[in-house]
Formats: structure tokens, sequence, C-alpha cells
């Protein structure tokens, strides 16, 4: 299922981040705090357990979460996106899976893989600002996937029309959460009006 999240404090710091004059320490700024500002709706159902507490005054019964969460960026731009979400959670485990995109074909391409040990039972969120084909994002699910996972949740900051489509066709189970929907992609593989290409911006290699 898709679901755009639309805030006004999500859709002001996208508008800051879209403009082609934002500089590098900004753009990150922003990322920082949109992924933050995500995180709440994107853990709003995660699985809670009954415990029992002492308080400093008296005994308590309460609930505290019941499964790992487990972080998935996609080298190199979905790292931006961690900092953010680790400040909301910061018990979160962080894998990492490297992936290029081939300039002529589109086509996704590994070069890394990292796990914590607890993927099979965790809910993994994969992170990366941008979707666009989808290629990058399925590979991704499809990794993830062979290390047993089953509660998968795709996290990014704009996507394109055609990029949710490929992910809905071949994972309809995993949710799709998006701060903006934007038009479509241009010949290039890029989104229209999106915001460039986030991992040089990120880090300023542009």
């Amino acid at each position: 299922m898709l679901k755009v999240l639309e805030h006004p404090l999500i859709t002001h710091k996208l508008t800051q981040m879209r403009r082609k004059e934002c500089g590098t320490k900004d753009f990150r700024a922003n990322l920082d705090e949109i992924a933050g500002l995500m995180a709440y709706e994107i853990s709003r159902d995660l699985p809670l357990r009954t415990v029992d507490i002492e308080t400093p005054v008296s005994p308590y019964t309460t609930k505290e979460l019941a499964k790992d969460i487990v972080l998935v960026p996609i080298l190199r731009a979905g790292l931006g996106m961690v900092n953010g979400i680790a400040n909301l959670i910061p018990t979160v485990k962080i894998a990492h899976i490297g992936l290029y995109r081939d300039e002529e074909t589109l086509e996704p391409h590994t070069y890394f893989e990292k796990y914590p040990k607890n993927v099979k039972d965790a809910v993994v969120m994969i992170v990366d600002p941008m979707l666009a084909t989808g290629g990058s994002a399925n590979a991704a699910i499809d990794m993830v996937k062979k290390q047993g996972a089953k509660n998968i949740r795709l996290v990014c900051l704009v996507g394109a029309p055609e990029g949710v489509k490929a992910v809905e066709e071949a994972h309809p189970e995993v949710d799709i959460y998006l701060a903006a929907l934007d038009e479509k992609l241009n010949e290039h593989g890029y989104i229209v009006p999106g915001l460039g290409d986030a991992g040089d911006r990120i880090f300023g290699t542009k």
C-alpha cells in the first residue's frame, strides 16, 4: 500500500530541498528532519508487548516494542535518512546494501551487503531518498527477503508513479511511504520535478 505523508512541516522542508540553490549543509539538515518526521508515521503500527516494570512510585504493567527494527539504507544516498530515523528509534540495527545504477540500462547492480543477525524476525525498513524506476528498491527488497525478512517497509522521500507501480507489482505486500509523489520520470530516469541526484547533493560530490 502506498502512503504519502502530507504533513505541512514535511512539505515545507522538502520545498527547501528541491530548490537548486539549496546547499549541502541545508540539504542534509532538511533530509535528517524529514526522515525523523516520517519515522512517526512509519512506526505507528509497530507491534508492542506487555511488560511489568517498577516505577519510582509503584509496580506498573505497560508496553514496549516487541520486535527489533532494522534500517537498510541503499548506499549511498540512503545513508542520508538513517540519522533522522535512528534519533527517534535509537535501538535500531543498521544493515547496508550497496547498489549502483547502470547509466545505460538503468538496471541496479550489487556491490555490498551486510546485515545484523535479527533480520528474519525484525521489522525491516529499507530507506532511499528517491524511488525512480523502482529497480534499486525491488533489488533491495529481493535481497532482504533472501535473508528471511517478512515484515518489510520501503521509505523514500520522493517517488515517481513508475517506481511505485514497479514495486507494487513485484512486492504487493510491502508498504511504501513517501514524503511526495511526483509527476513522472524523464528520459534519463530522473524524477520530475524531483530534487536532482540526492547522493550528490547529500555528499557534495557535484
